[in-house]
């Protein structure tokens, strides 16, 4: 069966599928980073389905989210206005063209930035130095390093439910790590139609993050873990750059 590029069927299901990452408590850790800032306009880069987008909307920012996956990007607008909350939703790459518009800050949650090529990890960050107004503020985090060879190198997951069952195998070579994901979903005559993706990662260390931002221009970034954690016990590094 071919396998179609990442998101294109995952999409609609993705926020369902990833109901037990606590978005609720991880969005108010978000906003509880940011809120020493006088922000207003955010630009969610790789928004996704647009979750983190719609919490920092209700938080009072006025937001537009980007994102490479154009199922994504119609996945957030519908949720959006389902919700009755108005934003902008781009397509675009963020390691790609210049961002035309002007932010006091921009986020990159739930491992966006491990999709970006390690050559084009100073590309992505220049853009969004150049999109940011001057005092702006860069939020985004990634799987490290660590995860990758630990908990993800030769990893099967398996997620069985009643309409959907997704499936899972991730090979990792110290760099780049391939996710193969199958879905089958169910129909409405109890059978099921399968879907196959194949989504490409990155693992980048924190020295390579940190050098790239450094050489987009960010003079001031702090790390820490997930929610706060000691970062050498997470398995997700925050950082938050200041232009």
């Amino acid at each position: 069966m071919e396998r179609k590029v990442a998101y294109s069927t995952l999409a609609e299901w993705f926020e369902y599928l990833n109901d037990d990452c606590d978005y609720e408590n991880w969005s108010q850790y978000l906003i509880n980073r940011l809120s020493a800032y006088r922000l207003g306009t955010g630009l969610d880069v790789g928004c996704g389905g647009g979750y983190f987008t719609r919490a920092f909307q209700r938080a009072g920012y006025e937001m537009t989210g980007m994102d490479v996956s154009l199922e994504m990007l119609d996945r957030a607008q519908s949720a959006a206005l389902k919700a009755g909350l108005r934003g902008e939703y781009i397509h675009g790459d963020v390691a790609g063209k210049k961002i035309a518009r002007k932010y006091s800050f921009a986020t990159a949650i739930n491992d966006c930035i491990n999709y970006v090529e390690p050559q084009r990890l100073f590309k992505a960050f220049k853009n969004v130095y150049g999109c940011l107004s001057k005092d702006g503020v860069f939020l985004f985090d990634i799987s490290s390093p660590k995860k990758f060879a630990e908990k993800l190198n030769g990893a099967v997951n398996l997620d069985d439910r009643e309409d959907i069952t997704y499936f899972s195998f991730t090979r990792f070579d110290g760099r780049q790590a391939v996710l193969d994901v199958s879905l089958f979903v169910k129909k409405a005559d109890g059978s099921y139609t399968r879907h196959d993706e194949t989504h490409v990662q990155y693992a980048h260390t924190e020295e390579e993050i940190l050098e790239a931002l450094r050489q987009a221009g960010f003079a001031k970034v702090s790390v820490e873990g997930h929610l706060g954690e000691e970062k050498t016990q997470s398995d997700r590094l925050v950082f938050l750059a200041e232009k």
